[in-house]
């Protein structure tokens, strides 16, 4: 099965988003490089940025996020956002009316069982679980294998909490991979297992 990586970008005080759900300045990063990050054309980004994120996104087979992450996207019209293979949206409500059956995402109730889902559809490739509530779940589950962050040097003070309501604590390794880029410091971390 497929590592299961908690990943987002998020401000040095924690936070994926403001309180009314709007990023700022956090993906700012990805349009202030000279560095084409994919064929779009709008994420451009510095070298180092790129050779820590696009070897990252090459090898993500399903990212899972919420209905909330789901709704406010509209579903990115039915296309999976990076290149993913397939989304899975973690809800307990059925697909959108009129939502495309053949589009590459999968609605499942439940963390433990979309995760499950996602591996099955992954193989052997990266599930990614989006920041916020779904991943703080996710990790509260004991199911996530390492956290990426993107750390951008901008504070909120207050918003969407990279790890949801994660009310416990969580260890993680010290970091294995530390990459500056341009306005973004990558991070990337394994969960440590607690021993039985």
């Amino acid at each position: 099965m497929g590592t299961v990586v908690m990943y987002g970008s998020v401000t040095v005080d924690g936070f994926i988003a403001d309180v009314k759900d709007q990023p700022g300045p956090l993906f700012d990063w990805m349009s202030n490089g000279d560095v084409p990050l994919d064929d779009s054309g709008g994420l451009t980004v510095s070298r180092a940025s790129y050779d820590y994120i696009r070897p990252y996104w090459d090898q993500i087979g399903v990212t899972i996020v919420g209905r909330r992450a789901f709704d406010m996207t509209d579903g990115w019209g039915g296309t999976p956002p990076a290149g993913v293979d397939h989304v899975v949206v973690v809800t307990h409500r059925p697909a959108p009316d009129g939502w495309d059956p053949d589009a590459p995402f999968h609605f499942v109730d439940g963390v433990e069982a979309s995760v499950a889902r996602a591996q099955e559809l992954a193989g052997d490739r990266l599930v990614e679980v989006a920041a916020g509530d779904v991943g703080g779940q996710v990790l509260a589950a004991g199911l996530v294998d390492e956290v990426r962050m993107d750390v951008v040097p901008v504070v909120f003070g207050s918003g969407k909490r990279f790890f949801g309501s994660a009310d416990a604590q969580h260890l993680l390794a010290d970091p294995d991979m530390i990459v500056q880029g341009s306005r973004v410091l990558h991070l990337r971390y394994r969960v440590r297992r607690h021993s039985a």
